[in-house]
């Protein structure tokens, strides 16, 4: 397990360091007017002067290596020029970030409190009237395109609430329409893939004998079939838990959310090429994590499941 851990870490660091480096060199091939808040005022000697000051006259691999040096010895991620100038980017992402982790950690509560029963009960009861409304469901969220149905919860849902279109973070009624829209593609998520892993369980030769040794089916159903279902379907709960805590671009902008999902929106609109680099950095470092964690809670669930094989990895 410890060998394990430490060869996925590794690796893992490694990924983390190939992205930072792609990003870092994409990002420098922006055009340079995204490291100057009055660009167009400029002349030639101040940009130079500017791009100096800032490393980027410098060959790519030594640039590189400098950002690797400052992020690892400072954590630093760079200094905004646009979206506030002179401000460290660290600084910018601090308040930012426990909003997003809050709204995302209510919308998995909700898509696990949700998700996991009607994907359960969909196997349960497999071809009947609440497997063809659940399926129905699922088709629903993954065929519409999202932003759609976010458009009319959040019609309809504020007026039949009563509560302004503009979020307020201390009260608990705007919380509702971000969080339950939020968790509308992980609960479709869950129950599709509880549900098949479920039905797959239940054609195996043990839930047969189980079946022919007089065991009541509530019990096969929930303490055998359903175990060892969720064990392949918690491999991606970390993984889709931290994507919902950065990657809410669109439900924070709609409600004006101060995250981070509606912080990239903005500097993405003002060029802030700093910025844009800092959350996609951010972003990158969350997806790799969430595999490690992925595979960790599934050995968690399962002791019987050998990281160290060749089975294990990923």
């Amino acid at each position: 397990m410890l060998k394990y851990l430490a060869k996925r870490l590794g690796r893992s660091f490694i990924t983390l360091i190939i992205i930072l480096t792609i990003v870092f060199v994409l990002m420098r091939q922006m055009p340079i007017e995204g490291y100057f808040p009055n660009f167009d005022k400029m002349t030639k000697e101040q940009i130079q002067n500017g791009l100096e000051l800032m490393g980027m006259d410098k060959p790519m691999p030594v640039q590189v290596l400098n950002f690797f040096k400052d992020l690892f010895t400072k954590g630093d991620l760079g200094t905004s020029r646009i979206y506030r100038n002179n401000v460290p980017v660290t600084e910018i992402l601090a308040p930012k970030l426990p909003v997003s982790v809050k709204l995302g950690s209510l919308a998995l509560i909700v898509a696990l409190l949700v998700g996991i029963p009607m994907g359960t009960l969909m196997a349960k009861y497999k071809g009947g009237l609440f497997d063809h409304l659940g399926t129905a469901f699922i088709v629903f969220i993954e065929a519409v395109p999202a932003a759609v149905y976010y458009l009319f919860i959040q019609l309809y849902g504020t007026e039949f609430l009563g509560i302004s279109l503009i979020f307020d973070m201390n009260d608990p009624k705007a919380w509702i329409l971000p969080v339950f829209s939020l968790s509308l593609g992980n609960i479709a998520y869950y129950a599709m893939w509880l549900r098949r892993y479920m039905v797959d369980e239940s054609t195996k030769d043990y839930v047969q004998l189980a079946k022919i040794k007089g065991v009541s089916k509530n019990r096969i159903m929930f303490q055998h079939v359903f175990r060892n279902a969720f064990v392949p379907l918690a491999q991606y709960i970390p993984t889709s838990f931290l994507n919902t805590v950065v990657g809410s671009i669109y439900i924070e902008s709609l409600y004006a959310i101060p995250g981070m999902g509606g912080l990239l929106v903005d500097v993405v609109k003002k060029q802030d090429n700093n910025m844009v680099q800092g959350i996609v950095l951010v972003f990158a470092c969350v997806g790799v994590v969430g595999l490690v964690f992925g595979d960790l809670l599934m050995v968690l669930l399962d002791p019987r499941i050998s990281l160290g094989s060749k089975g294990g990895n990923r």
